[in-house]
């Protein structure tokens, strides 16, 4: 017998996601702002409660994760019944996909939305639509230009990777009442505790109001916990049936749930976390706007700058990898001018404004 097997033909029609670089050739110490990671790492008592853990790791974890989905309940103020826990928010992500998508369906994202909706769309067989953007923000009129019988989704990153931009509590309203009730919203808030504006909402309110909208949330980002993967949504009980019966039996580590029990726990994390994010991004936007930087407004732990050429960017991120500083190249988002910036320590914020400052007058 010859040939090989092989594989659906929607495999071939997305490139692999490539996650933030963390090393460089040559170089022993080096500053990682690529990812979007938590400044700070995850709390110490999220690590203590990983290694206490870690001696019943021969364990089998809880299926439903009831103590994780009660302590995120507790936390958040929602009913943990119609809580799903999930190995990063990407994998809740997908499994949305999976249900509600498929060949003959289409999914609506914006123009510069977060890569892997339209990654999972695609291998499910959706035809993935980009809507538009206004000043680099979701369009809610655009997106539902797009919105056609085959549409059965709406993907929405709020705040947004790679901008930094979000939609208001009002428009997001907007939104979900101009979409037909059979297509789903799905509201990524992954980015959600960095936000300080009264006029934002993670999404919980347009969950709460219907049966057709999905919010969905992390524990990789301000809670420090990415390499450990854990992400979780709040849905209606019906979405939530359906994410249950297509999720794997054991998909959250024993060990991750402590951590993040633990994390959540700690009162004072967050509200820490968001008060060093909220200043040093401010200060780092001035010192890289002082140096004559074109830096977009952020409502996430990143800043988006556009270096006004796509040579001038590679130029600038050669120019950052030989003093060990990692950021991130935006070009397969469509904006290939720009350079994505996570929010460290003050220590890493300066050592970047620095080395910024001197590119500028090369």
């Amino acid at each position: 017998m010859s040939g090989a097997p092989k594989a659906r033909a929607e495999i071939f029609s997305v490139a692999s996601y490539v996650g933030g670089e963390s090393k460089l050739a040559g170089v022993n110490r080096v500053i990682k702002l690529s990812s979007n990671e938590g400044a700070f790492g995850p709390p110490p008592a999220a690590v203590a409660a990983m290694r206490a853990a870690a001696a019943e790791m021969h364990r089998y974890p809880d299926g439903h994760m009831v103590r994780l989905r009660q302590a995120i309940g507790a936390a958040f103020g929602l009913d943990p019944e119609r809580i799903v826990c999930g190995n990063g928010s990407d994998d809740v992500l997908a499994l949305l996909i999976q249900s509600y998508g498929g060949p003959g369906t289409e999914l609506i994202m914006s123009a510069h939305g977060f890569s892997i909706y339209e990654i999972a769309g695609k291998i499910a067989g959706c035809t993935v639509r980009k809507a538009p953007e206004r000043d680099l923000t979701a369009d809610v009129d655009a997106i539902l230009a797009l919105v056609n019988p085959a549409t059965k989704m709406v993907f929405l990153a709020n705040p947004n990777n790679p901008t930094g931009t979000l939609l208001p509590r009002a428009e997001l309203a907007r939104l979900r009442a101009g979409l037909p009730g059979q297509v789903l919203l799905v509201i990524d808030a992954a980015y959600a505790e960095y936000v300080t504006r009264a006029d934002y909402d993670a999404g919980v309110a347009l969950v709460d109001a219907g049966e057709n909208t999905v919010m969905t949330r992390t524990f990789s980002k301000i809670y420090g916990l990415g390499g450990a993967r854990l992400g979780w949504a709040y849905a209606p009980a019906p979405v939530v049936d359906v994410l249950n019966r297509v999720r794997g039996p054991f998909n959250v580590s024993a060990l991750v749930a402590e951590a993040a029990i633990a994390a959540l726990a700690d009162g004072s994390w967050v509200p820490t976390c968001r008060a060093h994010n909220t200043a040093a991004r401010a200060r780092l936007a001035a010192a890289l706007r002082a140096a004559g930087f074109l830096v977009h407004p952020s409502e996430a732990n990143f800043l988006l700058v556009d270096f006004a050429t796509p040579e001038r960017a590679v130029a600038a991120d050669a120019f950052l990898r030989q003093r060990g500083i990692i950021v991130r190249n935006v070009k397969s988002y469509g904006l290939p001018s720009c350079l994505r910036m996570t929010i460290g320590t003050d220590e890493e914020c300066a050592a970047l404004a620095g080395a910024l400052g001197e590119f500028a007058f090369v």
